[in-house]
């Protein structure tokens, strides 16, 4: 009965579809009895030596390595979905939103390899009591096409011929594993703790935690107490430094010159980090993925909760006192790149009678006179140049070292489109903005600061962005007669010159601000390289940012220097 009632709704689909693109999806009653809640996506390539879903449009997409032309990814399109039953069929068509074909039938004539997964929401009611369904993160940094418990299908062959028809059908079948963290040893320890705050906010148990890597010589001076140096940044930055878990084994005489880097890598993070003169640091990152990103920027928000509390409060003071900190403000250092960056510099902004110091690489945009190419304030539309009265010239989003275009912010709003739908939930920067910085919509769903698919900016939500301290060199500004005596010495910036996502210019600003300062004189530094690293570039003094045993140095005398007298 039930493959008969299957076939009867696939010949209906079929016929539905018969003039136009189309698939049709269902899931399979071994996977679970509830009705699905979620974001169904369809992804496509070319490739036969590896599944569509695991070369998925992560934030990869759009983050490529100076040396090659092209990035490898998936194209997809989404759709949302609701109360879906198991065995009832779902049809995706044109309505389905994708990238980089923005419609099924844009898809060029070819053979595809194809799948289908669904991205899994559950329904909670915050404190803020907007009931509402979300992608809860299980521990696995929000990882979209390989979160926990997806549902996804095998591989089929799709071809699509130049009369712009075609169907398939998809059954679900299988599920992603639960995320499996690394275990500890020696060097690196893990833990996470349920966070009262998170825990109240959301009204269900929520965690954060700490990769810790411990300094040579920890176990055997089990009285010394040690400076931290707080690796802020992404969730999956679980390693500190991608610390090898055990001393590096040189490779056969045969192996290839790929095999011999990695070695040697790993070999010069390991001598370096147990070499005698090395300054001893305990070096920390922190966890605190959200349902909309993989990390909260270390914010307060009305919409995703109070991770600033729950990291400062909670999990911070944890760190320290199980691993034996001096847990003193000028013993605490913070670095990071990109996100990281951009946390560490807030965090130092915001909190200078916590952490002693920060070294910010190619922050996320630090000023929205130059946000995503964009000046926030006055201009209208993130997509176009204002002014232009015969051409509309598109605004770069990324970039390679050369100079060359990669992606359009109107390319990256429709990727943010595609991956999120309407509630804003694509996983990507500027939907966790909207969560963790600014408004929320009727619904309770992110209020972006400007429109993914027509480029329009919402410059009250800019407005909320700005009074909340979000521009770090608007904050900085305002509050520098009351912020600045703390800050002296401690605000430290590095960055490319071409980095690929135009950080740099909003660099400028920070810097024309912070050098024009008298009273006091903000007493840091900045430092801009050049080279083919783009976003994670190096420069003579302070070194490659996964590598940073100059950077560590630094720190240490910077400590040093503001350590008290007794």
């Amino acid at each position: 009965m039930r493959i008969a009632l299957l076939l009867v709704l696939v010949a209906f689909a079929t016929s539905v579809l018969a003039d136009h693109q189309g698939i049709s999806v269902s899931f399979d009653r071994a996977l679970g009895n509830e009705p699905v809640t979620g974001r169904l996506f369809l992804l496509l390539n070319d490739r036969t030596d590896i599944e569509p879903r695991l070369v998925a449009p992560f934030t990869g997409i759009y983050y490529f390595n100076a040396t090659r032309d092209e990035m490898d990814y998936s194209p997809f399109f989404g759709i949302d979905v609701a109360d879906w039953a198991p065995g009832e069929n779902i049809v995706m068509g044109d309505e389905a939103s994708g990238f980089p074909w923005k419609r099924l039938g844009d898809i060029p004539p070819g053979e595809y390899q194809a799948q289908v997964l669904v991205n899994r929401f559950e329904q909670v009611t915050p404190a803020h009591g907007k009931t509402l369904w979300l992608p809860m993160d299980v521990w696995d940094g929000r990882q979209f096409m390989l979160a926990s418990g997806s549902y996804y299908s095998d591989v089929q062959t799709l071809t699509v011929t130049g009369d712009g028809n075609f169907f398939v059908h998809f059954n679900l079948t299988r599920m992603t594993p639960p995320n499996q963290l690394p275990e500890d040893d020696a060097h690196v320890k893990q833990f996470r703790i349920r966070s009262e705050k998170l825990s109240e906010f959301w009204g269900r148990d929520m965690y954060v935690g700490a990769t810790v890597l411990l300094p040579k010589g920890y176990h055997d001076n089990p009285t010394a107490r040690y400076p931290v140096y707080y690796h802020r940044g992404h969730f999956f930055e679980r390693r500190p430094f991608r610390f090898p878990d055990s001393e590096p084994v040189p490779p056969a005489e045969d192996a290839g010159e790929a095999e011999r880097a990695v070695y040697a890598s790993a070999r010069a993070l390991w001598d370096g980090w147990f070499s005698d003169d090395l300054p001893r640091f305990l070096v920390v990152t922190l966890q605190h993925p959200t349902p909309f990103y993989d990390d909260s920027y270390a914010t307060n928000s009305p919409l995703a909760g109070p991770y600033r509390d729950a990291i400062m409060e909670e999990l911070i003071p944890e760190v320290e006192r199980r691993f034996r900190a001096i847990g003193k403000p000028y013993a605490r250092v913070q670095t990071g790149g990109s996100t990281g960056g951009w946390i560490a510099a807030y965090a130092q902004i915001t909190e200078p009678d916590f952490f002693g110091g920060a070294w910010s690489y190619c922050p996320d945009w630090v000023d929205y006179r130059e946000f995503l190419n964009t000046n926030m304030y006055e201009e209208d539309n993130a997509f176009v140049l204002d002014g232009g009265r015969w051409l509309t010239q598109e605004k770069p989003f990324s970039r390679t070292v050369q100079g060359r275009v990669r992606l359009t912010n109107r390319q990256f709003g429709q990727l943010v489109h595609a991956l999120g739908g309407e509630r804003g939930l694509s996983g990507e920067f500027t939907d966790a903005y909207a969560a963790h910085w600014g408004d929320m919509t009727e619904t309770g769903y992110p209020r972006p600061a400007f429109d993914p698919e027509t480029g329009q900016i919402d410059h009250e939500v800019v407005e909320t962005w700005r009074r909340n301290g979000y521009d770090l060199r608007e904050y900085l500004e305002r509050k520098w007669p009351e912020i600045g005596p703390k800050l002296v010495g401690q605000l430290h910036f590095i960055c490319g010159w071409m980095d690929n996502f135009y950080l740099n210019p909003a660099m400028y600003g920070v810097q024309a601000f912070l050098e024009s300062t008298t009273e006091p004189h903000y007493g840091g530094s900045f430092r801009f390289g050049g080279g083919l690293t783009g976003h994670a570039f190096a420069v003579p003094d302070v070194g490659l940012m996964p590598y940073p045993f100059a950077l560590i140095r630094e720190m240490a005398a910077h400590i040093e220097r503001n350590a008290p007298r007794e």
